[in-house]
């Protein structure tokens, strides 16, 4: 039987030449909601551990408006979540033209349990000119309960 050791995947790695964005510099940013102790800085900029978390239960939006058009080619998501179990759905998705018309990127689902899974990374390498909208729209709970969505990181390349 042959058998090789592989790398573990490393989720911070970028290719040569990629560096993250500096949303700070270049978007501009709209949410549904937010809970004072978790501000969407919290979750969008270098050096911040606390992430981002809404006011209030249900489905929530959060949207990076680009000053000049962007060309993405990786978004990276992370979720941490040691609350109630229940199912979150993400609809991640970009508009070239200011909003008028979106092109889906991604809508997943997953599993959140207290005593099992309370973490979710999604590394989405992509090829996208001429974004100028960036939207995330999170459903804390599909079933309709009262879960509140955060989000730990969100990093673009």
């Amino acid at each position: 039987m042959r058998k090789r050791i592989i790398p573990q995947v490393q989720y911070e790695a970028l290719s040569p030449g990629q560096v993250w964005l500096d949303l700070e510099e270049v978007a501009e940013v709209e949410i549904t909601s937010e809970d004072a102790a978790h501000p969407i800085e919290s979750a969008l900029l270098p050096g911040k551990t606390s992430g981002w978390r809404a006011a209030q239960p249900g489905k929530q939006t959060i949207r990076l408006l680009f000053s000049n058009p962007q060309r993405l080619r990786r978004i990276l998501l992370k979720y941490v979540e040691a609350g109630p179990e229940r199912t979150q759905q993400y609809l991640l998705r970009w508009s070239p033209d200011g909003g008028r018309s979106f092109r889906e990127i991604a809508r997943q689902q997953w599993n959140f349990s207290p005593e099992g899974s309370t973490s979710e990374v999604e590394d989405h390498r992509v090829e996208l000119t001429g974004v100028t909208i960036l939207e995330l729209i999170i459903t804390p709970d599909i079933s309709g309960g009262d879960a509140i969505a955060s989000i730990s990181q969100l990093k673009l390349a």
